[in-house]
């Protein structure tokens, strides 16, 4: 098992930066890769950015290329998804999730998730 658990949502301002964190435990050498997925009010749950854990592979959804970075620190553990110029539309809860052998965006393959952080983002 793993555990995921995610950290650093909070209410900005439009053109802000806000930074995630999701910090890995438990069978963590069994993670292949990590993603980031959000859900606004009303929405279907959404693909955002992930990252292969060996060899740092990123994969982006198209709408947050250039915004959104998603990035990994091996030592603690953590995935990051750094967030700069956020929008009204990026208000969701953001999820953390984790795989076992798949790097992508199709959130029914991952195995692990975590329990979610709000960001609320003012206009």
């Amino acid at each position: 098992q793993v555990q995921l658990v995610e950290s650093g949502g909070g209410l900005v301002q439009a053109g802000d930066s806000l930074r995630l964190s999701c910090a890995a435990s438990g069978r963590t050498f069994s993670m292949y890769a990590m993603g980031w997925f959000r859900q606004a009010p009303g929405k279907e749950r959404e693909f955002v950015a992930a990252i292969r854990w060996s060899g740092g592979r990123l994969y982006y959804a198209d709408s947050v290329k250039g915004r959104l970075t998603i990035s990994r620190d091996d030592a603690k553990n953590t995935v990051y998804l750094q967030m700069n110029s956020l929008k009204p539309e990026d208000t969701a809860v953001y999820y953390c999730a984790a795989s076992r052998s798949y790097l992508g965006g199709s959130g029914s393959q991952y195995d692990y998730w975590g329990q979610g952080t709000q960001v609320t983002v003012s206009s």
